[in-house]
């Protein structure tokens, strides 16, 4: 077996491979896109980081590739759907960087609060600078956690060790939840009206994207430090430069950016400013717990056939997954449709398998559920494996049900959420042997196929209403590829189900929720 290592890895995990019988492993770390096209043909894994792009130009090349495997969480760099289609297993180490990029956060905090890094600067200019680099300090202050997940709650336990008050908001987590960890729950409002400090730990979503923006900035308290550790993008870069010149925002401190390298960016300009280059997964332990976890996975795979952390593939027989594979994209992607559509903190779901479905793995597919559902919230922290655990975390209770008799559909996979905030049904069937449409969002009957940029659209059911629909997104410059309408007929309501040739921007979704008798605009992204 030859394994491809083609991003800097810790020795330990290359060692480690080396060492399996019949493993030939070559590290390679400056292959440019062209030179990893031509040779990635003769491996069966690759092992990456951050930098290799896995593109569908390199996939179609990789005739004998089996896994790909990422010493790390993100997989922004891999064509997943690409990969899916080529049956080669991603694979992911989601728990290797939780500690070290919740302690950098608190690190980030403490230089940011008493000026460590502009006083070290000015002490080796030549300065001694006392009265400029007075600090505060954190004792007793308010710190705000936004998204309390894995690494969110370790920022607290730390923040907890360091005597600070500790708050939370996360949409995705019942309330009571959050308090059983000693952390006092709270609305976005109110976490930012309060808190000293804001750190934001949550993925990059369509939600939470400028999470951190003008409004958010004009709620929080006079002097306020934001932190972002998490993905650039989630604190608006502009509307936080404004915050600070105009003394809102006392301070940030950033690990991330939109673009990295940042160049000739305004916040590197500000002193109230520090910033690392993405540093939060960047200490000796962390790499070299990655680098272990992907080698054993690797092993494991290429040696037993064991899948640990796919994003792509449960842990089932080859011949069974190539049968299941149309049920599993359908599961997963009807998830991830009911998770966006639908607001609040999961706290049940229901299953109903039927006819064909109710023949096949369902507990396998009910976990392909829970990881559609839980993507968006989660992003690539999320898998086969560990869905699961995640939704026990969350206190998501999960019933299914089967029945072999089959009514419209030879097959139909039902899936029903109720949230703190409401409920919600989606429906899907598999046309032919792996032709994956949804059928039915709560009473609406449709069939959408489940690929693509995707937006959700309830209007009455008037005489003009799509044709003003059609001309906003033409206006717009967006194509639709695709189109799909829903009606119930006794309440004069429709539901329209676009693709889209790119995704529509939240300035034209605010254009369409403007247009008459529209109530309803949501972009979906499939998972």
């Amino acid at each position: 077996m030859k394994i491809l290592v083609s991003d800097n890895l810790s020795e330990s995990g290359i060692e480690k491979l080396t060492k399996v019988p019949g493993f030939e492993v070559q590290v390679s770390t400056s292959l440019t896109p062209e030179e990893l096209k031509r040779v990635i043909k003769d491996f069966d894994a690759l092992i990456i980081r951050s930098a290799t792009k896995v593109t569908a130009e390199v996939l179609e090349n990789a005739a004998n590739l089996k896994v790909v495997g990422r010493a790390g969480i993100g997989l922004d760099n891999v064509d997943i759907e690409a990969a899916s289609k080529r049956g080669v297993v991603v694979m992911n180490t989601p728990e290797g960087n939780v500690i070290t990029t919740a302690e950098h956060t608190i690190a980030m905090m403490l230089s940011l609060t008493r000026n460590i890094p502009q006083a070290s600067g000015s002490l080796k200019s030549g300065a001694w600078e006392k009265k400029r680099f007075k600090g505060k300090e954190v004792y007793n202050k308010v710190l705000g956690i936004i998204g309390i997940g894995r690494i969110g709650r370790v920022v607290a336990e730390r923040a907890q060790g360091l005597k600070m008050q500790v708050m939370a908001y996360d949409p995705f987590i019942n309330p009571e939840v959050i308090e059983t960890m000693g952390i006092r729950g709270a609305t976005l409002d109110e976490l930012l009206s309060q808190a000293d400090y804001i750190t934001v730990h949550t993925p990059m979503t369509t939600e939470t994207r400028g999470l951190l923006n003008k409004d958010a900035f004009a709620k929080m308290k006079k002097g306020v430090f934001v932190l972002n550790c998490a993905r650039g993008g989630i604190v608006d870069e502009n509307d936080l430069y404004d915050a600070i010149k105009q003394g809102k925002v006392a301070g940030a401190a950033l690990d991330v950016f939109v673009k990295e390298p940042p160049k000739d960016h305004p916040l590197l300009s500000l002193d109230q400013v520090i910033a690392t280059p993405h540093l939060g997964a960047s200490t000796e332990e962390a790499q070299e717990n990655v680098a272990l976890a992907v080698a054993d996975q690797i092993t494991d795979f290429l040696t037993r056939g064991t899948i640990r952390n796919a994003v792509n593939a449960p842990n089932i027989d080859g011949a069974v997954l190539t049968k299941l594979r149309p049920y599993l994209t359908m599961a997963e992607q009807l998830g991830c449709v009911l998770s966006q559509i639908t607001k609040g903190a999961i706290q049940k779901v229901s299953v109903d398998f039927v006819g064909d479905a109710a023949a096949q793995e369902t507990q396998t597919l009910t976990i392909a559920i829970l990881k559609g559902m839980l993507s968006p919230i989660l992003g690539d922290m999320v898998n086969f494996v560990n869905a699961t655990v995640h939704a026990k975390e969350r206190d998501i209770r999960v019933t299914t049900s089967v029945r072999s008799e089959a009514e419209d559909f030879t097959n139909l996979i039902s899936i029903h959420v109720k949230t703190s905030q409401g409920e919600n049904l989606v429906a899907g069937t598999i046309l032919g042997k792996k032709e994956p449409r949804m059928v039915r969002i709560n009473n609406f009957r449709l069939e959408a196929p489940l690929e693509g940029h995707l937006l959700l659209i309830r209007n009455l059911d008037t005489p003009g209403t799509i044709g003003a629909i059609g001309t906003c997104l033409g206006r717009n410059h967006i194509n639709i590829s695709l189109m799909n309408v829903g009606q119930v007929l006794e309440r004069g309501e429709n539901i329209i189900f676009l693709r889209t040739d790119v995704p529509v921007p939240t300035i034209v979704i605010q254009e369409l929720l403007a247009l008459d008798n529209v109530d309803l605009v949501q972009a979906i992204e499939l998972c």
